[in-house]
């Protein structure tokens, strides 16, 4: 499935989608730890996460995630977002918990 797939299937509200919404989704990663998500995360993960800052995007490009998903209707900063839409990299937002995300798109896997 594609990023903009899951983001419809799993009503996702858009932060910033950028030209990669058709980039393909193969797995899921959640975690807030940075080091442990730069560790762990994989290349076309959906990463799903509560933080909201400047790292996220360094992150999401290091572990080169598909797309990023911020849980629990928390947001990213002001400069996280304008950092993520430099490097293109989708970012949606969710009322639903991490566990509730990462369900819906195993189904969709």
């Amino acid at each position: 499935m594609t990023v903009k797939d899951i983001a419809q299937r799993l009503s996702l509200t858009e932060a910033f989608s950028g030209e990669n919404v058709d980039r393909e989704v193969t797995g899921c990663y959640i975690g807030d730890l940075l080091s442990l998500v730069m560790s762990k995360a994989q290349q076309g993960d959906a990463w799903i996460t509560v933080q909201g800052n400047i790292n996220v995007p360094a992150v999401s490009t290091l572990t080169d995630c598909a797309m990023v998903i911020i849980a629990e209707n928390m947001k990213l900063d002001e400069a996280a977002l304008a950092r993520a839409k430099m490097e293109e990299i989708p970012v949606y937002y969710s009322e639903k918990s991490a566990f509730e995300i990462a369900c819906g798109i195993k189904e969709c896997l």
